[in-house]
């Protein structure tokens, strides 16, 4: 016979599953509707993305409303690629949070909301460096994307060298292990459960904060490029050989910033 504390365990893990699934899905909605900027999304997979020159337009003024807005299309599209990968660890906190008694399901939450926090923090300083490279005139101002070879290779090698090195290995552990992870550093109550969410958000912007800048290579608008990323994230954090995937990706990036060199 079930045990009672068993029930709510599948319960709390339910309600987690739909919750992240339903804002998963609002964020890919909102993604795919141009995510409230005035470009409409692209669909281009180009090995040059910097094959067309930018174009000579003044670069964009922006003031607080339209940083604003730049900032929340990064950070739903962080919600929109990052979700999917952290649902275990936020799953596996929800079922331990019932033991803690009637306020657990807030505790998830607050836990849900540290892990956003953090990537809104990542947001944006994304939005910062889109507004800096535009008015460098590095970024074609349609496409948001690479409009000179050096910048594209530049980018490309950063990334690769950065999945080879120690700082992303140590980041990827902390996300591709969230029983440990909780085991490490739980804290109870409200406070403790938002402590965690910012701590594991932290560690999954240090794992992937640059490959998220390939996004000024393609476009940052670019949905086929957005999908890529988000499933080799996926791939990277739950399959068994996830980080010799990472790897091998590092190395592939490292040769396609050389490859635009020559």
């Amino acid at each position: 016979m079930p045990s009672p504390l068993g029930a709510v365990l599948r319960r709390e893990r339910l309600v987690t599953a739909v919750a992240l699934l339903g804002l998963t899905a609002l964020a890919w909605f909102w993604l795919l509707r141009g995510g409230g900027m005035d470009m409409a999304p692209r669909a281009v997979l180009d090995p040059f993305p910097h094959r067309l020159p930018p174009m000579a337009m003044p670069a964009p003024a922006w003031n607080v409303a339209a940083f604003a807005l730049v900032a929340s299309m990064w950070w739903v599209m962080m919600v929109a690629m990052m979700l999917p990968a952290a649902a275990p660890v936020i799953l596996l906190q929800a079922a331990a949070a019932p033991r803690e008694g009637p306020a657990a399901r807030i505790f998830s939450a607050w836990f849900h909301a540290g892990y956003l926090a953090a990537w809104g923090a990542f947001s944006l300083a994304a939005a910062g460096l889109q507004y800096a490279f535009a008015r460098s005139q590095l970024l074609d101002q349609m496409t948001m994307g690479s409009g000179g070879r050096w910048f594209s290779a530049v980018v490309l090698a950063a990334a690769g060298t950065y999945q080879l090195s120690p700082l992303k290995d140590a980041c990827l552990a902390q996300c591709r292990n969230p029983a440990q992870f909780l085991v490490r550093h739980y804290r109870p109550g409200r406070a403790g459960a938002l402590a965690m969410g910012l701590r594991h958000g932290a560690f999954c912007v240090g794992c992937c904060w640059l490959l998220m800048a390939l996004l000024f290579v393609s476009g940052v608008m670019n949905v086929l490029w957005v999908v890529a990323i988000a499933g080799f994230v996926l791939a990277e954090k739950l399959l068994p050989g996830g980080r010799t995937l990472g790897r091998l990706a590092g190395l592939v990036l490292v040769g396609w910033g050389a490859w635009l060199v020559v």
